[in-house]
């Protein structure tokens, strides 16, 4: 959740490590803090946004060339300057920066209160930190040795950064369950939570795996395990521009994500889907095709929005690959006792690949004999590395909080996935085969045409934007959209918001309606259409206000609507990628005009590496 940033080198620490903090703001933003070496540890912190400690550090002084930042997201202890990081040892020799949770902390605590340790913060972190310093005062060791005992006791889940002051140009990080990106460069290391901190500087990374410790100094990077065995390290190339993580002439992320859509939707069908030459090339299925093929049922585990992703993959799986498939929130999957069998296969959905709960779900499910496919966006994650096979989304960063071009890149990926099933297991007819080939071919053209009419929505948003409640309806493949569009809603306007089959309206949410809730009706032409009509007709009969998203030449709800938004027209399984977009767009409108900042929504943050 949180964000880290670390810098050891001959350049200036504080501007690398301010901006970094600034390009990972989108993973938390409660409070902000640096820490510096030079000439001993100077550590500047503050509750709020990263230019909120700007400001109040103007005048300061900020020389080093060795630093750590952190953007924080608050999980233990209250968003406050005091429990911002980074938190500092007893003795003042050590800084420490941190992501995740310290489930044992409390015992930790207990121990060193017994030893007269008083603790300033509310934080899981001030505990982790004194226990280093104290193994390391107590055992007389250096601190490389402290941390490696400390972790070996420590429970939960960790990417640390500590600076000490004996060692001014060294920064000791270790990860367990939080990513951890080191960049390399000539005579200087870069470290973040993700690479969008040190693009400019450098493409050459590692990604740290769990349970490995580094000792990075400007001209040396050191991976060991928590045994003291030295890990080569495995340097990466970045295939990311420094344009891509900007905003480029928008007002918002979130905007410059949706509008970019038509480009990440042809990226991540190009290579793949030939239409022409009716041929579907996903190496990842293909290495893994006989276990799909043979497969008695297919699991797939998401949170958020990745979760609506795999609910319409349930339904296209099942029609077009008759395989049954479950589809289970990580959160739970991991804590219940679920039957896994050999051979089963469990397909993991998650934008950054380093979900916590998903983690977790998938190494359990991988112990027990399952087949492991993950479906990501960013490269190098740690769902990418402990899947068997896989496929990336290859949507390009995304900044903004609420996820959209990575939810249609994962429709587009597992449309393309089901496809391929069906044609090498027979289950599919050429002709319908083809029919959708092209179809999904044409989905980034259908897009962009229905970006061109965005500003109707937000026509619609500012007659709505004083709702404080408001219903999402759609019918078989379009009900994972009114989920996903009552979700973004939430999230971006903090207007509650509910999404429902609309069949089942009449069992209880009907009670709602009145002459001031809204209804988004997602009423595209399929094999519901007639049935969702009857719907829209038992709204308004009740006085209720309905937003339709419809299809373009339907002439019979714009009678019966308040308002209606036309997309293109698509086959039923395709349908989904085009009508999610409007509902991307009128959250975002309706968020702008209630004076939101939709791209750091309050509470929220973007990849969930805790529970």
């Amino acid at each position: 959740m949180c964000g880290i940033v670390g810098y050891t080198g001959t350049k200036e620490a504080y501007p690398i490590v301010i901006t970094g903090l600034k390009r990972l703001e989108y993973r938390g933003y409660d409070s902000t803090g640096v820490a510096l070496l030079n000439n001993g540890l100077k550590v500047y912190k503050k509750k709020g946004r990263v230019s909120d400690l700007e400001e109040a550090i103007i005048g300061m002084d900020l020389h080093a060339h060795t630093g750590i930042g952190h953007t924080r997201w608050a999980t233990h202890g209250e968003p406050s300057d005091v429990n911002a990081h980074p938190h500092t040892s007893a003795s003042g020799k050590l800084a420490m920066i941190h992501n995740g949770i310290i489930e044992n902390y409390t015992q930790l605590k207990k121990e060193l209160t017994n030893k007269g340790y008083v603790f300033t913060s509310e934080t899981d972190t001030e505990v982790l930190l004194n226990f280093i310093e104290d193994i390391k005062e107590n055992n007389q060791c250096d601190l490389e040795e402290a941390v490696r005992v400390a972790l070996k006791r420590v429970t939960g889940a960790y990417v640390i950064l500590l600076l000490d002051s004996e060692n001014p140009d060294t920064i000791i990080a270790a990860r367990k369950g939080s990513p951890l990106v080191i960049g390399v460069g000539k005579g200087e290391h870069f470290l973040g939570s993700d690479a969008s901190p040190m693009l400019e500087y450098t493409k050459e990374v590692v990604y740290v795996n769990d349970y490995e410790l580094a000792i990075v100094r400007p001209d040396e990077l050191i991976l060991k395990n928590l045994g003291n065995e030295k890990i080569t390290p495995f340097v990466t190339r970045l295939d990311m521009e420094l344009a891509a993580i900007e905003k480029g002439g928008y007002d918002h992320f979130m905007l410059k994500e949706i509008f970019e859509q038509p480009s990440t939707i042809h990226d991540c069908l190009r290579g793949r889907l030939d239409a022409a030459a009716g041929t579907i090339t996903m190496k990842g299925i293909q290495d893994n095709i006989q276990h799909f093929i043979n497969a008695n049922r297919i699991i797939i585990v998401a949170c958020g929005t990745s979760w609506h992703a795999a609910l319409l993959a349930e339904y296209i799986i099942e029609e077009l690959c008759r395989i049954p498939v479950e589809v289970e929130y990580a959160s739970e999957f991991r804590y219940r006792n679920p039957i896994i069998n050999k051979g089963d296969i469990i397909i993991a959905i998650s934008q950054s690949g380093e979900t916590a709960d998903t983690l977790v779900a998938i190494e359990r499910a991988k112990e027990n004999g399952a087949i492991i496919f993950g479906i990501v966006n960013v490269v190098g994650s740690s769902i990418a590395r402990i899947s068997n096979g896989g496929a990336y989304t290859h949507a390009g960063p995304e900044i903004g909080v609420a996820s959209t071009k990575a939810f249609t890149g994962q429709l587009a990926v597992l449309t393309m996935m089901a496809l391929k099933i069906a044609k090498e297991k027979g289950t599919i007819s050429d002709e319908r085969y083809t029919d959708l080939l092209f179809e999904l071919e044409a989905v980034p053209e259908k897009v962009d045409a229905i970006l061109k009419t965005a500003e109707q929505l937000k026509t619609i948003a500012l007659k709505y934007k004083g709702a404080a409640d408001a219903l999402y309806l759609g019918r078989g493949y379009n009900f994972p959209i009114a989920l996903e569009g009552a979700l973004k809603l939430k999230e971006i306007s903090y207007i509650h918001a509910e999404g429902y089959p609309a069949a089942e309206m009449k069992h209880g949410p009907i009670a709602l309606v009145d002459e001031n809730l809204p209804v988004v009706f997602i009423a595209t032409k399929d094999s519901y259409h007639e049935k969702i009509v009857s719907n829209i007709q038992e709204i308004k009969a009740r006085k209720g206000k309905v937003i339709a998203i419809i299809t373009e030449g339907d002439d019979l709800i714009p009678g019966m609507a308040d308002d209606v938004f036309y997309v293109p027209p698509a086959d039923e399984i395709i349908a989904p990628m085009l009508s999610t977009i409007p509902m991307q767009l009128l959250s975002y409108y309706m968020g702008i005009a209630r004076g939101v900042d939709v791209d750091k929504p309050r509470n929220l943050a973007k990849s969930v590496t805790v529970e």
